[in-house]
């Protein structure tokens, strides 16, 4: 048989056969004079083998082992791997469905979405409370973030307190307070005097325990990223605020967010 003729047989291309020449799978059979290969009978048996172990989803590497004469792993063990693997796949899917239709039930997705329902449900019921404040919109987007990059009891942390806030009549009137200051600083200089009040609610704003006692590093990435976010006024308000905190001066003392 020529290589057409092997490949239409067993059902691939040419181009899959010189493919498995290429990686040791199909031995190459010997030329003809007129400089043609000629294949036989046990090459096409070979190259069925080989399309039905692909088929079942092993790699290249795992048919190789599949068909070496000098051992290797036996194909039950092969599929039994195969099997564990495929199970593996099947709970992910099946918890990442889970998870598709928790968010499509709870209804319209926010436009940070998508993000958990427990943190879509907190945007859902602050969202009247801040209305159009460009200051709530991006605080909503950091939340987001960081329910993506922290681990599962930080996030518990996390919608603790949100939950807290989203309950507390006191918490969000004071959450809007901060969002309508911080958004009125936009267009600021860092030396308004609104900077200073600003920061001082702010600070009576952040609940405690939440940042460390002493040394808040205002240079780590993620807070450089944060600061450039914001305008440089924001961002004054928001450092003095942390600071307030964080070296243990007087701050108002009130319910968090």
């Amino acid at each position: 048989m020529r290589i057409g003729e092997l490949a239409a047989a067993v059902g691939v291309t040419t181009r899959t056969v010189r493919h498995y020449h290429h990686q040791g799978l199909l031995p190459e059979p010997e030329r003809l004079s007129n400089g043609y290969r000629d294949y036989t009978l046990r090459h096409a048996v070979v190259l069925a083998r080989i399309r039905r172990l692909t088929e079942l989803g092993l790699g290249l590497a795992e048919v190789r082992d599949v068909l070496a004469d000098d051992a290797g792993k036996d194909l039950v063990e092969v599929l039994t791997e195969l099997d564990e693997d495929l199970a593996r796949q099947e709970a992910d899917i099946r918890e990442r469905r889970q998870r598709l239709r928790d968010l499509l039930d709870a209804g319209e997705l926010p436009a940070e979405g998508p993000v958990s329902p427990e943190l879509a449900g907190l945007f859902r019921a602050t969202a009247p409370h801040f209305g159009d404040s460009p200051m709530a919109a991006k605080d909503r987007e950091v939340f987001a973030l960081v329910e993506t990059v922290t681990d599962p009891a930080q996030r518990a942390q996390l919608m603790s307190l949100a939950g807290a806030m989203a309950g507390s009549p006191r918490a969000t009137a004071r959450a809007n307070e901060v969002y309508t200051l911080l958004d009125a600083l936009a267009d600021a200089e860092t030396d308004d005097p609104r900077v200073a009040e600003a920061a001082r609610v702010i600070a009576g704003a952040i609940p405690a325990g939440v940042l460390p006692d002493r040394g808040l590093d205002h240079g780590n990435s993620f807070m450089r990223a944060l600061y450039a976010d914001l305008a440089p006024a924001q961002a004054a308000a928001i450092r003095r605020a942390l600071d307030i905190v964080t070296t243990g001066e007087t701050r108002e003392t009130g319910e968090g967010p």
